[in-house]
C-alpha cells in the first residue's frame, strides 16, 4: 500500500462521521453521514434514505466530495481529510456486513446502503510540519 494511502487510511478508521457535498446546478447540499471504511477498495460505506435531498442529487450527479476532520483549537494538532469520489447503491454483501459489524444498531433500522468509491484523497496534518498535505490519486484519476 502507497505510504500516504497507509497514513490516511489511518486517520480514517479513527473517525466514524464524514461530511458529504452534493450538487446539482446551482444547487448544492452538505449533509453529515455515519460510516464504516474498507481500504481494498478505498471506500465509505454508509447509509442513507431516499428521500433526502443529497441522494436526489446523487440520483442526478454521483460525483461527490467530502472531509472528515479532529476538531481543535491547538494548531500543531490540526487534521483534515478532502475527498472526493462517486457515490453508488452498495452491492456488495462484504461491504454490507462491514457497516453493520461496525453499526450494529442499525440492523434494526434496516436502512438502505451505499458506496462512496473514492479517486483522491488529500489529508492535511499539522503534526507532520505545518500545513503539511499527503495526496493519494487512485490510478483511474
Amino acid at each position: 500500500m502507497n505510504e500516504n494511502l497507509e497514513k490516511i487510511t489511518a486517520f480514517i478508521e479513527e473517525h466514524h462521521v464524514l461530511t458529504l457535498a452534493t450538487a446539482v446546478e446551482n444547487e448544492v447540499s452538505a449533509c453529515s453521514l455515519f460510516y464504516a471504511f474498507d481500504a481494498k477498495s478505498n471506500s465509505f460505506i454508509v447509509a442513507s434514505s431516499e428521500d433526502t435531498l443529497h441522494i436526489e442529487h446523487i440520483h442526478q450527479n454521483s460525483k461527490v466530495a467530502g472531509n472528515i476532520l479532529l476538531e481543535t483549537k491547538e494548531v500543531g494538532k490540526i487534521q483534515g481529510l478532502q475527498f472526493r469520489g462517486v457515490f453508488t447503491v452498495l452491492e456488495d454483501a462484504k461491504l454490507k456486513a462491514l457497516y453493520f459489524k461496525t453499526f450494529p444498531y442499525a440492523l434494526a433500522l434496516a436502512p438502505k446502503l451505499w458506496q462512496i468509491k473514492v479517486d483522491f484523497f488529500k489529508l492535511t496534518d499539522n503534526r507532520l510540519g505545518f500545513g503539511k498535505k499527503l495526496i493519494y490519486k487512485s490510478a483511474s484519476v
